[in-house]
This record gives C-alpha cells, sequence and structure tokens, in this order.
C-alpha cells in the first residue's frame, strides 16, 4: 500500500494554493486556509468538520481560486447555484481519487457534502500569525551555502499543504484522515519563535536543538484552550516516526510538499512559450482570435 504516481497532477495543483491571491484577502489561499482553521478549532468546531469543510474548500480553489461560496453568494449566485459550481470544480480535480472503486471515493464523497457548510470564525491564536509572517529556509545541508528560491513560502502555507495532502493520501495508508490533518496543521508549532534555518541549522544547534523545539513548541501550545491542545498533543505524538499508518500518511505529505514546492520552481524556470500559447491555449478561442494570433505573427511572437 502507498501512494501513486497518479495523485502527483492533483498535489502540484494543491500545492499552487500557496501562490493564488487576489485583491481584498491578504496572503496566499492556503494561508488564509490555515488561518481559517485554527480559528476554528479554538471558536470549539469539531476537528473532523473543520478538516473536511477545510479540505473540500481548496480542491475546488484548485480550479475555482478565490471564487469560494460566499464570493460567489456575494456576486448574485443562490446557494444552491454556488455549491453547484464548487461541486464541479471539485469533481474536476479529484478524478484520480473519486474513480469508482478507487482508495478515495468515501473520502470524497464526505468532502463533497462539506461543500454546503460553513466554518465558524474564531480568533487564530497568535502563533499562526507568527507563522504565517516566518519564512520557510530554503534548500540547506551542512557545510554548504544555502540555496534561495524566491519567494519563499512561509509555514503557515506549508503546514496547511502538508494538513491537506495528508488527508489526500490517508486512504492509501489506511489513515484517520482527522489525525492527520491536525498534525499537519500543528508540526511545525516551534517555528512560530524560531526562525528556520533548515538542515544546517539543526545540525549546528547539535544537543540543545531537541529542548529549543520543546520550548518553542510549549509556548505555542500554550496558547491552546486545555481541551483542544490535549487533542493536538495527541495528534503529534504520531510525528516521530513512520511505525503507524497515521505517520505514514502525515510523512508522505510532508516529503511531498517539500520536493513538490522545489518542483514548482524548476517547472517555472523550464516554461516555454510553446507550452503557454499551445498546450495551456494562452490566446484561446473567441471572436477575436484570429486577430489576435495575426498581431502575435506580425510581432514575431508565434
Amino acid at each position: 500500500m502507498g501512494a501513486s504516481p497518479g495523485l502527483v497532477p492533483l498535489l502540484k495543483e494543491l500545492g499552487d494554493l500557496k501562490r493564488i491571491r487576489s485583491a481584498g484577502a491578504p496572503g496566499s489561499i492556503a494561508e488564509r486556509r490555515f488561518r481559517a482553521a485554527w480559528g476554528a478549532l479554538v471558536a470549539g468546531a469539531d476537528p473532523a468538520v473543520v478538516m473536511e469543510a477545510t479540505n473540500a474548500a481548496c480542491l475546488a480553489a484548485a480550479r475555482l481560486g478565490d471564487l469560494d461560496g460566499p464570493t460567489l453568494r456575494l456576486l448574485g449566485l443562490t446557494f444552491e447555484e454556488s455549491v453547484s459550481v464548487l461541486e464541479g470544480a471539485l469533481a474536476e480535480v479529484s478524478a484520480p481519487l473519486s474513480s469508482p472503486g478507487g482508495r478515495g471515493e468515501a473520502l470524497i464523497a464526505r468532502l463533497r457534502a462539506a461543500l454546503a457548510r460553513e466554518l465558524p470564525v474564531g480568533a487564530p491564536p497568535p502563533f499562526v500569525e507568527a507563522l504565517a509572517r516566518q519564512p520557510r529556509a530554503g534548500v540547506t545541508c551542512p557545510g554548504k551555502s544555502r540555496i534561495m528560491l524566491e519567494p519563499p513560502e512561509n509555514h503557515a502555507e506549508h503546514c496547511l499543504m502538508v494538513a491537506v495532502y495528508g488527508v489526500i493520501l490517508s486512504p492509501f495508508y489506511d489513515a484517520d484522515p482527522e489525525t492527520v490533518f491536525l498534525v499537519g496543521l500543528a508540526h511545525h508549532l516551534h517555528n512560530a519563535a524560531m526562525p528556520d534555518s533548515g538542515f544546517t541549522g539543526e545540525m549546528l544547534l547539535g544537543d540543545h536543538l531537541e529542548p529549543v523545539m520543546a520550548r518553542a513548541t510549549a509556548r505555542a501550545l500554550d496558547e491552546l484552550p486545555p481541551a483542544l491542545r490535549a487533542t493536538v498533543e495527541r495528534a503529534r505524538a504520531i510525528l516521530p516516526d513512520a511505525d503507524t499508518p497515521e505517520g505514514r500518511a502525515f510523512h508522505a505529505a510532508d516529503v511531498a510538499d517539500r520536493v513538490l514546492q522545489i518542483a514548482q520552481h524548476l517547472a517555472a524556470a523550464s516554461l516555454t512559450m510553446d507550452v503557454v500559447l499551445d498546450d495551456m491555449e494562452l490566446v484561446h478561442d473567441g471572436p477575436v482570435k484570429a486577430f489576435h494570433d495575426g498581431v502575435l505573427r506580425e510581432l514575431g511572437l508565434a
């Protein structure tokens, strides 16, 4: 059992939520979904409900961007019409999971039902904003200079994406998606107070690493209500190894996000105009396409 190469396009598409932004909404979609998930948890929402609503929204956003339910209704769609649009987006992007007999079919059914639900709005704990401001280290290796890829992702984006990937991967490891989601959200709590120096910094800290991380993690956990803190700590118990189904799903999600983040930079650097114009149809069909094509030929751009 384990993940399949057929999931990679879906994971890549979801990863772009770290880079999609819109007017009037600070930060990327991933950052805002991280903030909303923690706010809902602090407001007392059931973690399973938060997991379902967050993953459903992210799958729909992979195709629709910030055209979420509230925005569609603000623009004149009825509630039923907005949910139908979201369901169409989810159906398109989740095809690798929802094929008949596929491992994720039951999960996608749960997420589809969640598209009609709104999470309670709560004030997220202070560590959420700290993680949103804390950049990831880039590519580091002991004894070597750092490789910086701009713009860097932040820790809120990484944690949200690992949580979402973990849920998507959970059926392939027979893992409980709620636990994997929570540990994804909470696996970098220490970085709220601890700037990220990557693998290099961890090795240089040596024996100081574990106590420093423990103190920084405890500081963040202290910001949670007692019941939620206990739930998060139980979920975090899977972090040290990949000996459980939940540990395997989490670590699979974590390593996939780390590598796909770099793959995105490499793909952008190798992008060609043929792909943009031919495969992606940048100049797409419409009443003035023939004129557009003529202009591009005149300018030597096609």
